[in-house]
């Protein structure tokens, strides 16, 4: 087998040797849990409230409007069931859009059977929705809006901030899923006037298995999971301290290459695209050229299905996706291309998603590149 090129960073990511070091000298030291009132749980919660301060400062919030969660999905969930539970009383809508990750999606299907309304905004061929939009669909018992920042399959940034400016006038509260963007774009939840915001580790080359909600001060949320009252009562269930170290040198060290590397991503996509021009096979680029997320580059090659194509493309060593992880495995075709071409466009049986990260160089996406597009010319010769 040729030498492997992973390119599906956008589902996750590689751990940093940096992060690595911090979280297993994190296991070895702070053994201590950080409700326990003794030395060692001192320790512990010392540690776990400098990775918070530290986070927080990352979206320019306070420390307490960090809340720790398992993940993307749990601070999603948190935010769609938290808001819906605690304002049912003043309404049941909810607005959101056709291409969200299913962990957004899918909640919002549990509460139509509830008895809450959701209006899915459609998107345009872009994968781009308009703050105008989000404007018309607002109504008096529209209690949440919930758009992602930056769609994990086409890359296609929303425009939060102008969503966030129209939502001032509105008591709704606002959500956005920044997975994708954390630790690329500059967040700032002031700026961007959101209520809420997710956040996961293992896209930035952190640990799986840790995340945050971002809750604004006074914002309604209803807990999700009971138990302890770690988080402030918010979120039940004992730290992960030794992750949420983790988390933060992640987020540190994104920060600190977040300009170079989003240079470098750029610099990637025109080198695919120059392979794939050089080859002379047919493609073209899906998502919005301008607003769109530097490290995602979704693909159609017409003529190719998308199946045989990446199992060939796994057996030469270029590993990418079809679209979103969380359906891998499944021959349904992607949600967020359905939503931008229709239900039977030929973009749905041919796409690819290429998505880069630590470790890649140069030579190494051209090598990809070449690949692609050798297997291209097989499959529709």
């Amino acid at each position: 087998m040729k030498n492997t090129i992973y390119l599906d960073h956008a589902a996750t990511s590689p751990i940093a040797p940096e992060v690595i070091d911090v979280m297993a000298r994190a296991m070895a030291e702070e053994s201590g849990n950080a409700s326990s009132i003794h030395t060692v749980g001192r320790s512990a919660r010392k540690a776990l409230d400098d990775a918070r301060a530290s986070l927080a400062a990352k979206v320019n919030a306070k420390p307490s409007e960090i809340i720790f969660t398992s993940g993307g999905t749990e601070a999603d969930n948190m935010a769609i069931f938290g808001t819906a539970y605690a304002r049912q009383k003043e309404g049941k809508h909810i607005i959101t859009t056709a291409i969200e990750h299913h962990a957004v999606l899918h909640a919002c299907e549990k509460l139509e059977k509830e008895g809450f309304t959701v209006t899915y905004l459609p998107v345009d061929k872009t994968g781009r929705i308009s703050a105008e939009q989000v404007k018309e669909a607002l109504r008096d018992d529209t209690i949440l809006v919930t758009i992602m920042y930056g769609n994990n399959e086409v890359g296609t940034i929303q425009p939060i901030a102008e969503i966030g400016a129209i939502l001032k006038e509105h008591s709704a509260t606002f959500h956005t899923d920044a997975v994708q963007a954390f630790g690329l774009e500059k967040m700032d939840v002031e700026a961007l006037q959101v209520d809420l915001l997710s956040v996961s580790a293992h896209k930035i080359n952190g640990p799986k298995g840790i995340g945050f909600l971002y809750a604004k001060t006074g914002v309604k949320l209803t807990n999700i999971l009971y138990g302890g009252s770690q988080e402030k009562k918010r979120r039940a269930g004992t730290e992960n301290v030794p992750a949420i170290i983790a988390f933060a040198k992640a987020a540190e060290l994104a920060g600190q290459t977040a300009h170079q590397r989003i240079e470098q991503y750029n610099g990637f996509k025109n080198i695919l695209i120059e392979q794939f021009q050089l080859a002379g096979v047919k493609f073209h680029l899906n998502g919005h050229q301008k607003s769109v997320l530097p490290h995602v580059l979704n693909v159609t090659f017409p003529g190719t299905d998308v199946e045989s194509f990446l199992i060939n493309l796994d057996m030469a060593g270029v590993l990418v996706s079809s679209g979103s992880a969380c359906t891998a495995g499944s021959i349904d075709p992607s949600h967020v291309l359905v939503a931008m071409y229709g239900q039977n466009a030929p973009e749905l049986r041919s796409s690819i998603r290429f998505s880069f990260g630590l470790g890649l160089t140069d030579e190494l996406v051209q090598e990809a590149g070449k690949r692609t597009a050798e297997i291209v010319k097989r499959l529709t010769s």
